[in-house]
């Protein structure tokens, strides 16, 4: 009977959990969103609001409705950021071939 130490026990189930693979992703995922989030704000807003005639970008894009202001360019600019940085993870993880990282249990 083979005796498993505990550190090649531990090495084995993080190969086998994707634990590695799962901090690497959370890491570039930080820092892809920092980018993205960067290139939303800076670049993509102010084009976005001189097409659409806002000056200032479409973060000052409100609704008034009696006293209260529904910022809806803020969650449109959100919105833009999530779709840029689920694209840009999607393509980095299908041109990188990421998925294969993980060892599979058989």
């Amino acid at each position: 009977m083979e005796k498993i130490s505990p550190m090649n026990g531990f090495l084995e189930f993080i190969r086998e959990q994707g634990v590695v693979g799962l901090a690497v992703g959370f890491i570039l995922g930080g820092a892809i969103a920092k980018f993205v989030s960067s290139l939303v704000t800076n670049i993509l807003n102010p084009l976005i609001g001189l097409a659409l005639g806002k000056a200032a970008g479409l973060t000052t894009a409100t609704w008034t409705i009696g006293n209260a202001s529904i910022l809806y360019g803020e969650f449109i600019m959100s919105f833009i950021d999530f779709l840029v940085i689920a694209l840009v993870i999607y393509a980095a993880v299908r041109i990188l071939r990421l998925d294969r990282l993980d060892k599979k249990k058989g």
